[in-house]
Parts: C-alpha cells; structure tokens; sequence
C-alpha cells in the first residue's frame, strides 16, 4: 500500500492545512519507562533525591512540554489542550508513565502526548543523574524506552451534537 506523505511538495517540508476540516475531541494516550538502579528507585520513594521531588517535578516538565510541543516539533499545529493526565507507576527498577492528551480541535494530539512522556521520563533521568552515575561516569542502569502511542479516539462533531 503506497500512501502519499501529506507534509511533503517537490521535495519541500510543509504544514499541512487542517482549516477545513471541522473541530473534533480527539485523545492521545502515550506510555513509556525509565529503568534506574533499585537503590535510585528507594530513594525516589523516600523523597532522598538532592533535586527535590523527582515525580512532582517530572509531573510539571511532562506537562509543560506537550503545552509547547508545537515549539519543538516544525511542522506541528499549535492546539488547544482541554486536558491532561499524568501517572507514574514506580516498581522496583522502572518507572512507567502514563500520560493522556485531550484536545477539541481540527489535527490529532499524538505528539503532544509523545512530548510529554519523552520529556517527563527525561525530567526524572536529569533529577537523578547523580545517584545513577558509576564512578566512571556512565549510567549502566539508565534507559529510557518504548515510548509509544497506546490509544487515540477522535470523537467527530457530528457525535458530539
């Protein structure tokens, strides 16, 4: 199946025109992981993190960038966000975050939700790249992944009447 890539003319990267299209609610749920050493996840709990508090904070990052995403992704339209969620799962060696995007608009709120989980889970990694690091400065046990989009509904207008 060969689709035609709608941001691209001649060769030339472009916004595409959603002007048209009627306003929908639309959702985007994103999930992702950061794995850390158990005794960095023990000390997250116990509010032991020189930083402060690293869910609280990581809490306002994740927000701050799916409200700016449109800032950082180039051919991304500036929507207005009604809603959003945010929840950490802490288990012994991974937080999760879970984190729902809601928009009343004409265009999808998918990046704003994969912005939003990117940079929490980076939030947490800088609050706590001190305690991570090994003597010879790496973070063996650092990662962050399988940041993915696991629902989006559209709601069209008409449904909404």
């Amino acid at each position: 199946m060969t689709e035609e890539f709608t941001h691209v003319e001649d060769g030339a990267a472009d916004m595409v025109d959603v002007g048209d299209k009627p306003a929908s609610k639309r959702r985007a749920v994103a999930e992702g992981e950061i794995t850390l050493a158990a005794s960095t996840i023990a000390a997250i709990r116990e509010d032991e993190i020189g930083k402060g508090n690293v869910l609280a904070t990581a809490r306002v990052g994740a927000i701050q960038a799916v409200k700016h995403t449109w800032e950082t992704i180039p051919l991304c339209h500036q929507i207005p966000i009604t809603n959003i969620d945010t929840a950490f799962t802490v288990n012994d060696d991974v937080i999760r975050l879970r984190l729902a995007v809601e928009t009343t608009g004409q265009t999808g709120c998918e990046m704003e939700a994969l912005e939003g989980v990117t940079t929490g889970l980076n939030v947490v990694w800088d609050m706590v790249k001190a305690a991570e690091k090994d003597a010879d400065g790496s973070y063996p046990e650092t990662a962050i992944r399988d940041v993915q989009i696991v629902e989006k509904t559209v709601q069209r207008s008409e449904e909404t009447a």
